[in-house]
């Protein structure tokens, strides 16, 4: 099915047959080696890959001993993640949980079994993941420490409480995702891999964050609203309309969607940052790991722009697309050639009606100006041109290679 998706978009065909059979997924992301890891280490990248479906395998890449760092990293987040989500913990028992959780990963006995999320493995299996937590090295201790404290502490600011301004949006963001990207580039720094600049920049370490994680509450708008959840600021959609849940219905759908680009908008104006952010990573492996998430987020905007899909279904890019981003975004050049492409599907559909049209082509103008790669004839977009024309010969040799493959497995 991905494949049919696929068969108009030539270079996402190309993509998909070369990471799945021409070894184009080990050059990305090679597989982790599991034999000479400890049995609890094991279990923690069990749990990883359990746990995300996003950062798995981009973290299994990374070089060195900062790949279990992250591992161990992003667990414990996710563990405090699953806290804060579970809505049958009662709040008298949730706030202490969330502010002394930094606590527990110096505790080899604790754990919290009564969990109802589908996460609760993390919270059950804590004493695993809290001892391979106190094997690392001091100094990834420290600001693993540091971060889920600052995390713990932070998500009880909003934990009853509407986010109701766009400063309490970023406030917010900041919290569950900006101090993840300023954890992230501390640990890159202290693994030597990095600059001290890199660890040293919560600015734009922050803006990394906030990009995902606004990306994330745009698309997420329907799954959540349904769930009783509201991450979308009053500030922002008030003007459009009575209630968040009043865009859910079609009468209200050209309203809905004037908001959703005023949202969008606001979420591109950290991309500046996030390229300044890029342009600084020299690891191959550490690129890779910031890198895909990025362009997978502006591919995931442009595709939501002006778009009342979001209130009616899920929207989410083609695996093809997916897959040709993965195999770009190994170097800066052909990053920025990504964002620039994206930058003009948005503007092709900017409405002058729009009440933020002025804004979003000031913001996608400044994207394409800070991407000089984006009009480069080794770009993707230019390659993709070429591919377009391909023979029908070739590609009934990427279809026969892919089938035969598929019906071998």
């Amino acid at each position: 099915m991905e494949l049919l998706k696929s068969l108009t978009h030539p270079s996402e065909l190309r993509a998909l047959v070369q990471y799945k059979f021409l070894g184009g997924q080990n050059a990305v992301m090679p597989k982790l080696d599991c034999d000479a890891l400890s049995p609890g280490m094991k279990r923690c990248y069990q749990l990883l890959n359990a746990t995300s479906r996003s950062f798995s395998a981009v973290i299994q890449a990374l070089d060195d001993d900062l790949r279990p760092a992250i591992c161990i990293f992003y667990l414990v987040l996710r563990a405090l993640d699953t806290v804060e989500d579970d809505m049958t913990i009662p709040v008298e028992e949730k706030v202490p949980m969330l502010k002394q959780f930094h606590t527990y990963l110096y505790d080899p006995q604790w754990s919290y079994m009564n969990s109802k999320e589908k996460d609760k493995a993390v919270l059950e299996e804590f004493p695993t993941i809290s001892t391979e937590f106190r094997a690392l090295k001091q100094r990834f201790q420290e600001v693993i420490s540091d971060i889920t404290c600052k995390m713990g502490n932070g998500m009880c600011v909003f934990l009853q409480d509407e986010v109701v301004t766009m400063a309490q949006w970023d406030e917010y963001c900041h919290y569950v995702a900006g101090l993840v990207g300023i954890g992230l580039s501390q640990l890159f720094s202290a693994s030597g891999l990095e600059s001290e600049e890199v660890g040293r920049d919560q600015r734009l370490s922050n803006s990394m964050g906030l990009f995902l994680q606004k990306t994330n509450i745009i698309r997420d708008y329907l799954e959540d609203t349904l769930q009783g959840r509201e991450f979308w600021p009053r500030e922002g959609w008030s003007k459009f309309g009575r209630k968040l849940t009043d865009f859910q219905q079609l009468e209200n759908r050209e309203k809905a969607v004037q908001c959703l680009n005023h949202l969008i908008t606001n979420a591109l104006q950290h991309i500046p940052d996030v390229l300044e952010y890029l342009s600084r990573i020299r690891n191959q492996s550490v690129f890779n790991f910031c890198a895909i998430p990025q362009t997978m987020a502006i591919a995931t905007l442009a595709l939501c722009y002006n778009n009342p899909r979001v209130f009616t279904g899920v929207v989410k890019i083609r695996k093809g697309q997916a897959v040709d981003l993965i195999m770009q975004s190994t170097n800066m050049a052909n990053v920025e050639a990504i964002f620039a492409r994206f930058a003009d599907e948005i503007t092709a559909n900017i409405s002058v009606s729009d009440d933020s049209s002025q804004e979003i082509s000031a913001i996608v103008n400044k994207v394409k100006k800070l991407c000089p790669h984006g009009n480069d004839p080794s770009s993707p977009s230019h390659k993709a041109s070429l591919v377009g024309v391909v023979t029908i010969a070739s590609l009934l040799a990427i279809l026969y290679a892919y089938w035969s493959n598929y019906h071998r497995l």
